[in-house]
């Protein structure tokens, strides 16, 4: 979205021709994407924790491990979030590409959701059950 408003301004004043440049808006696509994970990120982890959302430990591990009982799990969902915004904020969205990594990248993070979901039902951290695979190997 700022790519078409700053290509508009160009018209005007030359100097906004910069943000055409492809590793400009990559830096500042990841200067954003580090600005708005340390705001919201406290925000995130204080939901998370509460709606009690936390890591389940296996009581067969080391008793070091216990300490990290209710630890908030999820916290990709931070980084897709800030991943979203950045992108629609610098990329080139008449790109169909964009749209493609996006999609991709949402999906992998519906099956970590997924994942997570399915360790809240079960309350053991071995709720996802191995899969067979493609290849036919077991």
């Amino acid at each position: 979205m700022l790519l078409w408003f700053t290509q508009y301004l160009s018209q005007d004043a030359r100097v906004f021709n910069v943000f055409s440049y492809l590793t400009l808006r990559a830096v500042l696509a990841c200067l954003s994407a580090l600005a708005i994970s340390l705001l919201a990120g406290p925000v995130v982890i204080r939901k998370l924790t509460a709606y009690k959302i936390g890591q389940a430990v296996r009581d067969d591990g080391p008793k070091s491990h216990l300490t990290k009982a209710g630890t908030p799990t999820m916290g990709g969902a931070l980084v897709l979030i800030a991943i979203l915004i950045t992108t629609l904020l610098w990329s080139d969205l008449s790109n169909r590409f964009v749209w493609v990594v996006l999609l991709v990248t949402f999906g992998f993070g519906a099956i970590g959701w997924w994942t997570t979901t399915a360790r809240w039902c079960t309350a053991t951290p071995r709720a996802c059950r191995r899969a067979p695979s493609f290849s036919g190997n077991p």
